[in-house]
C-alpha cells in the first residue's frame, strides 16, 4: 500500500516566480511583477509570493469559470462552518 496526497493542488502551479507568472491571468501577472521586485528578499519576498501563490491557484482552477458563474447567480452550495466541524470530527471519529 502507498500514501497518495489526498490534495495535489500544489501541482498545478509551482511556488516559484515563474510558475506563479505562468499561472496568473491578465493584468494580475503585471501586478505580481510589480510586487514581486519590489521586495525585498527574506520574509517580504516570502509573503509576496504566498500571497500570489493562492492568488494563481485559484486563477489555475479548472472549476474556476464555473464556480464563478454558480457564485454570481446564487447556486452555488454552500455550507456553515458548524457543518465543516460537524464532518471533520466524523472523519476523526471513524
Amino acid at each position: 500500500m502507498s500514501v497518495q496526497p489526498v490534495h495535489t493542488d500544489q501541482a498545478r502551479v509551482p511556488r516559484t516566480i515563474g510558475g506563479i507568472a505562468d499561472a496568473l491571468r491578465g493584468a494580475r501577472r503585471a501586478q505580481f511583477f510589480a510586487e514581486v521586485l519590489g521586495a525585498q528578499q527574506g520574509p517580504e519576498l516570502d509573503g509576496v509570493l504566498n500571497a500570489w501563490w493562492g492568488r494563481a491557484m485559484l486563477d489555475a482552477d479548472p472549476e474556476r469559470d464555473r464556480v464563478r458563474a454558480a457564485a454570481e447567480k446564487g447556486t452555488l452550495p454552500t455550507t456553515t462552518m458548524d457543518e465543516i466541524a460537524r464532518r471533520r470530527q466524523e472523519r476523526v471519529s471513524q
